[in-house]
């Protein structure tokens, strides 16, 4: 369960494949918006991960909330999900945010980055 307002799902370090997926993080109660920031520091020669903000349905189904588009250099990613957004193409979803939810962050291949 997320405890307060900054939570490091991903500790920073070089990967050279898809990481595991969190089980779940469960959402607070009154909270409404969520922030996810991807920081890249470093990258090799053609890195490509794609970051997905999922959430869990009722009867436990993983569905995609918001797709970002594919990382393939160093810089920083702010994706956001809550009800009073303005949706903005891979980086912003207007969807309420769900009791529980993952982001995946699945690399195209095993350059590191």
């Amino acid at each position: 369960m997320i405890t307060g307002r900054e939570n490091v799902l991903y500790a920073s370090a070089a990967r050279t494949a898809t990481p595991a997926d969190h089980e779940e993080v469960r959402i607070p109660q009154g909270t409404y918006g969520l922030t996810v920031v991807i920081s890249t520091t470093a990258a090799g020669t053609s890195p490509s991960t794609v970051p997905k903000i999922q959430g869990k349905s009722a009867s436990g189904v993983w569905y995609d909330i918001l797709t970002g588009a594919a990382i393939t250099g160093t810089g920083t990613v702010v994706m956001r999900v809550g009800a009073a957004l303005a949706a903005v193409a891979n980086l912003a979803a207007l969807h309420p945010l769900p009791a529980v939810f993952r982001v995946k962050m699945t690399h195209g291949n095993a350059t590191s980055h």
